[in-house]
C-alpha cells in the first residue's frame, strides 16, 4: 500500500469524529456543508476518489443499475454513514447524483426495511418521513470492509485467470 493511501478505517474514524463534534455540546455550530456532507467529509471523499481514479482504469467504467442493485446495501450503508442519519428521498437523490443511477423506491425502500431488520440500521419516525441512521458503526464497517475485500479478490481473481489467456 501507498504510504498516502488512506483506508476505510482513516474514512470512519473521520466520520465519526464528525458526527461527534455535531452532537457534543449540543448547541456546537454545523461546520460548513457542500452536497448535504460537511466539507471535510467531502474533501476526503474527493482524495480518495482522485486516488482511486489515479491506479485504475476508470475510463471505460459505467457504473450500471444493476452492479448498484447488486451493491445497494453496502452504498445505502455507507451514504447514510456519510449523513448520520437521512431519509429515502435524499438516499434516491444521492443515487442519482454519486451513481447516475435512478433506482425506484420499490427497490430502495425494501433493501432500508431489511438492512433495519437485520440490524444494522435504526429507524426514528419524524413527522412526515422515517429517518435511517447507523445502529452500530464498528458492524457497519466491517460488512463494508468484508465485501470490498471479497470483490477486490474476485477482481484479482479474474484478472489472473486473464493473463492466463
Amino acid at each position: 500500500m501507498r504510504e498516502n493511501t488512506q483506508n476505510t478505517e482513516s474514512v470512519f474514524e473521520a466520520l465519526s469524529k464528525t458526527a461527534a463534534a455535531e452532537t457534543a455540546g449540543g448547541q456546537s455550530p454545523s461546520p460548513a456543508t457542500t452536497n448535504g456532507l460537511p466539507d471535510d467529509v467531502e474533501r476526503e471523499l474527493d482524495d480518495l476518489l482522485a486516488q482511486a481514479l489515479s491506479v485504475l482504469p476508470t475510463e471505460d467504467i459505467e457504473f450500471t443499475d444493476e452492479l448498484i442493485k447488486e451493491n445497494l446495501d453496502e452504498i445505502l450503508l455507507v451514504l447514510i454513514t456519510l449523513h448520520d442519519g437521512t431519509h429515502g428521498d435524499e438516499l434516491l437523490s444521492d443515487l442519482s447524483r454519486y451513481f447516475d443511477t435512478t433506482l425506484s423506491p420499490g427497490t430502495v425502500y425494501p433493501a432500508l426495511h431489511a438492512l433495519e431488520e437485520a440490524g444494522y440500521l435504526t429507524l426514528q419516525q419524524k413527522v412526515r418521513t422515517k429517518e435511517y441512521s447507523i445502529a452500530e458503526d464498528a458492524t457497519v464497517q466491517s460488512m463494508v470492509e468484508e465485501t470490498m475485500i471479497q470483490q477486490l479478490a474476485f477482481g484479482l481473481l479474474l484478472s489472473a485467470f486473464l493473463a492466463r489467456y
